[in-house]
């Protein structure tokens, strides 16, 4: 194989664009017969054919290697494991539909990609999506060039097999690489540089992982009204079928509870209503959705001391009260202290407060975060943040 060829179309790509530079020279090169141009395996090492790189003039070799560490960086082998079973089998669909995403940002870069190429256009596509809106929209029986495990995540006949062989880049390691390159092309940006609009919307995601924190919410007081939900207990009031079967004889059936649940508010003087409603009405929503409302639901209002304690049904009917100091210690506490104890806390606050020195027994707590900037709470907690109204989170 031409190596020097090859290398200087490396070369030429990472000149072209150096805020790719660092991805492009954590690849290993690995001479393979089996791929018919080249390809990439999750462990960033890029499979080369020795005839394509003889018939491939230099400027399109370097726009191979653009297109296959794109691959790479947007994590496509991870984000295909996570598609629908029928669709992450079919391969080609998968790889043609990844294809569409990169190479619309390559060719608005003017790079000379080589004949045969893919673009969403080809198959009356808008430009600008992700690959995993493209592989629903594509026709079932496309097919295109194979760029290896690297993207559509299925095993390549060519790929290397075993600890022996060329280095392999690790998760942790990779996830770094993304981050450097993301910070390049921001800094490049800044330089008044330009870059393609997928290209900065990657970076801007990896950078600032636009998280949606009513859906993270949402699912942290389910699993934990699961979690309660799912201990059981015998009760007579609804005796088991199987007493039947036994003259004289009445059995209890099992039962599983709704757990209760407590909502200590911070309404410290740092908090502000609009957030503190939202939230709150979120909670309830999805306390509504698994069956918890009216008298298992207590809202308790904090700051340094515990000010209104009530039961609602909707997050208009909270009552809040306070505006000192913060201690949410003291309102988990008197949650705790209940006749009927909570076996779910979740606790709305902007985090700068102390927590119990540990974990409280036999209840689940969930700390829902307001504001940039809040610490973190103790390891146990669960914890989900919430950004402010047109702020960071």
């Amino acid at each position: 194989m031409d190596r020097t060829k090859l290398l200087a179309a490396r070369f030429r790509a990472a000149t072209d664009r150096p805020y790719l530079a660092s991805a492009l020279y954590a690849l290993t090169v690995v001479e393979s017969h089996e791929v018919p141009t080249m390809g990439v395996d999750r462990h960033w090492r890029v499979y080369v054919s020795p005839a394509f790189v003889a018939s491939t003039p230099v400027a399109e070799l370097a726009a191979v290697w653009l297109h296959e560490v794109a691959h790479l960086l947007r994590d496509h082998h991870g984000r295909a494991e996570r598609l629908a079973a029928a669709d992450q089998r079919d391969r080609y669909r998968v790889n043609v539909a990844q294809d569409c995403e990169i190479n619309d940002d390559l060719l608005a870069d003017g790079l000379p990609l080589p004949g045969g190429r893919v673009e969403p256009r080809l198959y009356g596509l808008p430009e600008g999506r992700m690959f995993e809106e493209y592989v629903t929209a594509l026709p079932p029986d496309v097919r295109g060039h194979d760029c290896g495990s690297g993207a559509h995540g299925q095993p390549s006949p060519w790929d290397l097999t075993g600890p022996a062989g060329p280095a392999r880049i690790g998760t942790a390691e990779a996830q770094a690489l993304r981050r450097a390159t993301a910070e390049a092309m921001r800094a490049h940006l800044r330089g008044r540089g330009t870059l393609p609009r997928g290209w900065q919307r990657w970076a801007e995601q990896v950078l600032e992982p636009v998280v949606d924190w009513r859906k993270a919410l949402a699912g942290a007081v389910r699993e934990a009204a699961a979690w309660a939900g799912g201990a059981v207990d015998y009760t007579y009031r609804r005796p088991s079928r199987r007493s039947a079967a036994l003259r004289g004889v009445v059995l209890p059936s099992l039962r599983r509870p709704l757990p209760r649940v407590a909502v200590v508010v911070d309404t410290s003087g740092s908090m502000g209503d609009a957030e503190l409603a939202a939230a709150m009405a979120e909670i309830t929503g999805v306390l509504r959705e698994v069956g918890v409302r009216g008298n298992r639901v207590t809202v308790l209002a904090c700051d340094a001391d515990v000010h209104a304690v009530s039961r609602v049904t909707s997050a208009e009917q909270v009552e809040l009260g306070g505006g000192g100091g913060t201690d949410m210690r003291v309102g988990i506490e008197a949650a705790l202290a209940r006749p009927e104890r909570p076996d779910v806390v979740v606790v709305l606050t902007d985090g700068w407060t102390p927590w119990p020195g540990r974990e409280p027994s036999g209840c689940r707590v969930v700390a829902a975060l307001i504001g940039p900037g809040a610490p973190e709470p103790p390891t146990w907690a669960e914890t989900v943040r919430v950004p402010l109204p047109g702020g960071a989170p």
